[in-house]
């Protein structure tokens, strides 16, 4: 890089020969991490192409097949029909399993695009990521998934190098801020993915096409019950491997989110993620004072 003009004032010669940096906060943001004590040293990013098989009931396992769901170590919960034999075609048996291999492939995914972008960071001597996004999307319907995870390195201002993995967190700015006024510091983002698998049985398949009567069983207004526990195991699923990776650290500003895919005759594939941050306490909160009234309406 050519030395700059030496005909600029001290303060601009100064930044020259400091170099540039690259930044994705906003400029509020930028400005609260400056007043914390953090700079931003560069724009990190990893990134990462996964692809796996979609298992459906027109693809590799047919309706007369058992899904193999037990065999992969995952929950499965079987479900069986009230009915007796009715017919061939009659869906005597049902199954809520945990698509393993999904989980797995989305874990090693996103862990690799993470991984990539705190090398970048540490490359960059950062102490911390901060305002980590993180997008995931298909690539057409070839079944790959591309990862991205981006944020903002930063240092502490006066503090020495270290060969320490970085810390990072979503938060930045106002939002990061007060999470250090309360005596948390950040140490990692977290995230899970559970995946479930519904396969209807008959009492299922008939109440979501909105037939039920009394090849259900009853007349009237109660749960799915199939369904109902499929939504509910797979939030606790994606709640309890979020748990497992805090080892006595709280989270902070979780956000979880649910998708769901229909098949045909009550069948579903449900995909839970939770997200947060993962925190630790280093002082005791400070309280902050009794706000006092300004203005008397009497």
């Amino acid at each position: 890089m050519d030395e700059p003009p030496r005909d600029l004032p001290e303060a601009a010669q100064r930044r020259f020969a400091q170099g540039a940096f690259s930044s994705g906060l906003s400029v509020s943001d930028f400005a609260a991490c400056l007043e914390m004590g953090l700079e931003p040293v560069g724009l990190v990013q990893g990134f990462c192409a996964m692809h796996w098989g979609a298992f459906t009931r027109t693809g590799v396992m047919g309706r007369g097949v058992t899904p193999f769901a037990g065999a992969q170590g995952g929950w499965v919960r079987n479900y069986q029909c009230p009915h007796g034999m009715v017919s061939a075609e009659h869906r005597a048996w049902g199954q809520n399993y945990e698509q393993t291999w999904i989980e797995d492939a989305w874990r090693e995914g996103f862990n690799s695009a993470y991984v990539r972008m705190m090398e970048e960071a540490q490359e960059l001597g950062a102490h911390g990521v901060v305002g980590v996004i993180d997008t995931e999307n298909p690539l057409s319907d070839t079944g790959v998934m591309e990862f991205h995870l981006r944020g903002t390195a930063v240092k502490l201002l006066d503090a020495p190098s270290t060969a320490q993995t970085p810390w990072s967190t979503f938060l930045a700015g106002q939002r990061l801020a007060k999470v250090f006024e309360a005596g948390y510091a950040p140490v990692s983002i977290v995230t899970s993915v559970a995946s479930i698998r519904v396969w209807a049985y008959c009492v299922t398949e008939y109440l979501m096409e909105g037939t039920g009567g009394a090849w259900a069983g009853a007349v009237g207004t109660f749960e799915v019950d199939q369904i109902v526990n499929a939504q509910t195991k797979v939030r606790d699923l994606a709640r309890a491997r979020v748990r497992a990776t805090l080892h006595g650290d709280s989270l902070h500003g979780a956000n979880m989110s649910v998708s769901q895919r229909e098949y045909a005759k009550g069948d579903l594939e449900l995909q839970s993620r939770l997200s947060g941050n993962r925190v630790r306490r280093f002082k005791d909160f400070d309280p902050l004072p009794v706000a006092q009234p300004t203005v008397r309406l009497s």
